[in-house]
């Protein structure tokens, strides 16, 4: 029988803890994202769309694209194409700035601010299903702590 590398036993080693807590962090937000990804499928958006529908109320005021991009949690690679379809479906629109033609606002719609409103409540209520069992205390640490990790890591982009 011939053994290639695959088949060759490989040495244990414990995991470095910077590995364990990444693991860990990926893990918890895996399970977390996928209730709120359930939620907003059922109301026919993504978690992209939910952010930013909730980045343009909360600013209460349009935003150039760009700003929009630069806000949302995740990175998103095609933002255009996600603005094309949240337009279509009628929960932004798009207008040139009257400042600078190059740029483009993004406004909420009353249609995406009534699908969000709707969707706050339930949004609360899988927050509390995923992290109602912990304390306030325990809740601020983990909030703390993961603002510490962010110093450490590089900027993307």
């Amino acid at each position: 029988m011939v053994r290639t590398l695959k088949d060759a036993p490989r040495p244990k080693r414990a995991p470095l803890p910077e590995e364990e807590a990444y693991l860990s962090i990926l893990r918890a937000v895996g399970w977390m994202s996928t209730r709120l990804t359930r939620l907003l499928k059922a109301h026919g958006l993504t978690p992209a769309q939910y952010n930013i529908l909730r980045i343009l109320r909360g600013a209460g005021a349009p935003l150039p694209c760009l700003e929009v991009a630069h806000r949302l949690i995740t990175p998103e690679p095609d933002i255009t194409r996600l603005l094309d379809r949240m337009e279509k479906a009628g929960l932004i629109t798009r207008h040139r700035s009257i400042r600078d033609r190059r740029v483009v606002d993004v406004s909420i719609t009353p249609l995406g601010r009534r699908t969000l409103t709707g969707l706050d409540g339930p949004v609360i209520e899988t927050h509390r299903a995923n992290l109602g069992h912990m304390s306030r205390n325990d809740l601020a640490e983990i909030s703390r702590l993961l603002e510490k990790a962010k110093t450490g890591a590089e900027p993307i982009g």
